[in-house]
């Protein structure tokens, strides 16, 4: 070991030995620097000057930091939003010196209401027998699996949660209203029920927002063979009943004939439900159907039937023809002046133009027309013959109070006004009666505080005190003066209709007359349109998601 060690370092001495070292004198190194310095500027050139960044270059760079911090900063702004509305503060209980608003109903004059209303004024029970808000413009896109159902949806919660006073939430079916007494009796209708299942509580307002039923006018067979598009549950069951009839016509078999019954669907009713669930099902069938049921894809049929000489009577002649024709163009009959007079297991009866009767076979019916009163609606009526006398519903009066009773206030389907009873007449309704239940608590508290001022001023013992307490009593006289309740106006701001195949129609107001289109572009705005007027982020998301999810996966077609 030790030699190896000793050869090592011979032979590492004698390398060094052997590489010639230059080193330059000091006086070798001052001529060096003389010359470099006396060098002419044009032997500098030679040096490579550094390449210049392009403007394209840097502006892509400066796009990407932007876009990097835009994504960033919206994701955070994202997050932030969405755990202050999962985690609501603190509010004020309940006042006994104040006056309680008594809501019956989650619907969309309701929902409107509570968002508008300022809870510190007064207290507010609501009663419903759901608890969520549904967006019922989008019913038929859950009909056939566009949309999951707890897209649509909002807790009635999440509304009361966020307002500065509590607000009680009651599951469950108002019974009776006495308009005399002012009270209001509910029961607990749910699977599970407790020991108390009845309760009757007091109101000073009460407001009927309870929406209104499925009218079938009588018709033999509608209750018990058609499917509905009014709730949630309607639109479930009709999904489960449409993939049944595919199934079932796939079933070894079938003959040509009972196929074509099965794959046949009627749509009865041609107002916007109507509409947009035809073209719902149209694209269900060329967009998924076709691929997963390329054997019966060719004949499911859809026939929308219509008792009015045309459909979308609320839109202009010329988004009709536009509807007309794209239904024509995807094979949608069209059946106008045509009524149903039954609805039986396999087929439903027409009644022609000429007064002749059809029968039509098909596997489903879908009724998407009619409303009329519910039973709370109907008993509190009878109530008050002489006022209400008119069978569709609440008659009330400019200010949206019921005719023949004290402070009850009727909003919505379930209310009789010179408007179509729509969720944009509704929700219209529900935030012009919260602005007026406000000014009104404001009235009636400073008139409250005018007898305690006067009052005052009779035991002031001062001129310096009579003349503030003046002072106060003529300004709370002023401010009283000022609240004038206005009368409610609606205002149109347009109607949406998605016709299928991508495209929708819009009859929207400008200036002194409106605008009418349809396309494409149009089916563009319907989204967005709908996508702003969800109440909360958490709809918006899960709804563009699963617009997102299915145009890339499309449509599941397993059935529970």
């Amino acid at each position: 070991m030790q030699l190896n060690r000793q050869v090592t370092r011979i032979l590492a001495r004698s390398r060094a030995q052997s590489r010639p070292v230059f080193r330059p004198s000091h006086a070798g190194r001052i001529l060096s620097f003389r010359a470099l310095a006396t060098q002419p500027e044009a032997s500098q050139v030679d040096i490579p000057p550094v390449p210049k960044q392009s403007r394209w270059k840097g502006f892509l760079h400066f796009l990407g930091r932007t876009t990097l911090v835009t994504l960033l900063g919206g994701a955070g702004v994202f997050y932030y939003i969405t755990q202050r509305e999962r985690s609501p503060g603190s509010q004020l209980p309940f006042d006994e010196t104040k006056k309680t608003v008594v809501i019956l109903g989650s619907g969309w004059g309701a929902t409107s209401l509570l968002k508008t209303l300022d809870t510190t004024e007064y207290n507010v029970v609501v009663i419903s027998p759901k608890n969520f808000f549904l967006f019922t413009p989008l019913l038929p896109s859950v009909a056939v699996g566009t949309l999951n159902p707890r897209s649509i949806i909002q807790s009635t919660r999440y509304i009361t949660r966020h307002k500065a006073r509590g607000v009680a939430v009651i599951e469950a079916e108002a019974t009776d209203v006495d308009p005399t007494a002012k009270t209001v009796t509910f029961v607990d209708n749910s699977e599970i029920q407790g020991a108390t299942t009845q309760r009757t509580i007091n109101y000073d307002y009460l407001v009927m927002a309870v929406g209104a039923e499925v009218q079938t006018f009588g018709i033999p067979g509608v209750k018990e063979h058609a499917c509905f598009m009014k709730e949630l549950a309607d639109a479930e069951k009709m999904q489960k009943r449409f993939m049944d009839c595919i199934e079932t016509a796939a079933f070894p078999g079938q003959s040509n004939e009972e196929q074509e019954r099965l794959l046949h669907m009627v749509v009865v009713g041609g107002g916007p439900t109507g509409i947009e669930l035809s073209g719902e099902l149209h694209d269900f069938l060329e967009d998924d159907l076709k691929f997963w049921y390329p054997e019966l894809a060719s004949k499911i049929k859809i026939t929308l039937v219509e008792a009015l000489p045309s459909v979308l009577p609320m839109f202009s002649k010329q988004l009709i023809e536009y509807t007309e024709s794209t239904f024509k163009e995807s094979k949608i009959d069209i059946m106008t002046k045509t009524m149903v007079k039954e609805v039986r297991p396999n087929s439903v009866i027409l009644q022609m133009p000429d007064k002749s009767t059809k029968e039509l076979p098909c596997g489903m019916v879908v009724w998407a027309g009619g409303n009329k009163g519910r039973k709370v609606s109907n008993d509190l009526m009878a109530k008050l013959p002489k006022d209400q006398t008119n069978k569709r519903g609440i008659v009330v009066d400019e200010y949206l109070r019921m005719k023949g009773a004290e402070g009850i206030f009727a909003i919505g389907d379930c209310s009789v006004t010179p408007y179509a009873p729509t969720a944009q007449v509704a929700s219209q309704e529900g935030a012009y009666l919260a602005r007026m239940l406000v000014q009104t608590a404001r009235k009636e508290s400073l008139e409250q505080k005018i007898p305690a001022l006067e009052l005052d001023l009779r035991n002031a013992t001062t001129d310096e005190d009579r003349k503030r307490i003046g002072d106060e009593i003529e300004a709370a006289k002023g401010q009283i003066a000022k609240v004038k309740l206005r009368p409610f106006h609606y205002s149109h701001q347009g109607s949406l209709a998605y016709i299928g195949s991508e495209k929708a129609i819009a009859d929207l107001p400008f200036m002194n007359g409106n605008i009418a289109t349809g396309g494409v572009a149009t089916f563009l705005f319907w989204r967005s349109a709908y996508l702003s007027t969800l109440f909360s982020l958490r709809n918006r998301t899960l709804v563009a998601t699963d617009w997102i999810k299915v145009k890339l996966f499309g449509r599941d077609v397993a059935r529970e």
